[in-house]
């Protein structure tokens, strides 16, 4: 199956709006922040960063720009835009629900203006019903290919699906690893980091920390046992994870070198060794999936045309499927 014209093109005004939100709050932020120094710290998470106001954003964001414009391009070009609209509309999805019932809380009233919450909260609305639209546009806009020409969506190549079954995989059971120490490093804060709560910051449209890495184990765990049978939708799927896990590794890595922890390594304790191998490890896995699923796998066979009755198909042909048929009916009939 392939996607119509106006699907596509309606998948990428959407994808177009997307980006656009989410270029509006970062711009905000950049000019909130009088400069992207003071922004990028807060960003990377370094302990000295001030700024005269707190962002509504996070590197994460950066991400999910990118995304939006890839996917926007994608769904104009990609014989997989099907697959990308629906990984684009499942990801936004899950990732601005929680704004629903964290921008409206009073908790927020201290951290921001009440119009900068308005503003957020129609935003994660028209954010939530353009990726419900993009779930809705890829189904609907689907029909059969009508001739050779129109290429079949391209799926993973072998290597390609067993790399990312094997680096997702590990990755997803590595943020397991770090939710589960959390919850049992900090069980009264933990329902608030998944959900929202006084005790956790974030930004104005970004999830929850929990609820982030929830989401990201589950992209990861997804993308990666849909690439072993190299299906169509774990390319999608699988960049987005990867380019996530990919900014996630660098921020933990750029956090190693500003503080010299490499230089200490050694003196470190054991929780504090396993973060700083964390970060570089996701850079890797990151890196390593982004390559391996950016080149699609081997094209499909075109599909075959549909032809009928008279346009050979179902006129037996001397010497193929049989002898000609009789130009009279028997005797006696």
């Amino acid at each position: 199956m392939i996607l119509t014209r106006g699907a596509r093109v309606t998948g990428a005004v959407l994808c177009a709006v997307l980006a656009l939100i989410v270029a509006g709050w970062l711009v905000r932020d950049i000019r909130a922040a009088d400069d992207f120094g003071p922004l990028w710290r807060y960003w990377a998470g370094y302990y000295d960063a001030r700024l005269p106001v707190l962002p509504t954003t996070s590197a994460y964001d950066v991400v999910l720009f990118v995304v939006y414009l890839c996917a926007a391009v994608a769904a104009l070009r990609s014989s997989a835009a099907a697959a990308v609209l629906v990984a684009t509309g499942a990801v936004t999805i899950v990732l601005r629900l929680p704004g629903l019932w964290n921008i409206g809380e009073s908790r927020m009233n201290a951290r921001f203006t009440d119009d900068l919450r308005t503003r957020a909260l129609l935003c994660a609305f028209v954010a939530l019903a353009a990726g419900i639209a993009l779930i809705i546009t890829a189904g609907a806009g689907r029909r059969a290919a009508r001739d050779f020409s129109e290429r079949l969506p391209a799926r993973p190549g072998q290597g390609a699906g067993v790399i990312a079954f094997l680096f997702l995989g590990a990755a997803g059971a590595v943020v397991i690893a770090w939710e589960i120490r959390q919850a049992v490093r900090i069980p009264d804060i933990y329902p608030d980091w998944i959900v929202g709560g006084e005790r956790v910051m974030q930004g104005l449209i970004d999830p929850p920390p929990g609820w982030f890495s929830a989401v990201l184990v589950l992209l990861c765990l997804f993308a990666g046992v849909s690439g072993l049978p190299r299906a169509v939708h774990a390319r999608p799927f699988g960049l987005i994870a990867a380019a996530l896990l990919l900014v996630g590794g660098v921020l933990g890595v750029v956090r190693t070198v500003h503080y010299e922890l490499l230089d200490h390594f050694g003196d470190l304790h054991v929780e504090d060794q396993l973060t700083v191998l964390t970060g570089f490890f996701e850079v890797i896995a990151g890196a390593v999936v982004l390559l391996a699923l950016a080149r699609p796998g081997p094209e499909a066979p075109p599909a075959p045309p549909h032809q009928g009755y008279g346009q050979g198909y179902g006129i037996p042909q001397p010497g193929v499927f049989g002898p000609p048929p009789p130009s009279q009916p028997p005797p006696g009939w």
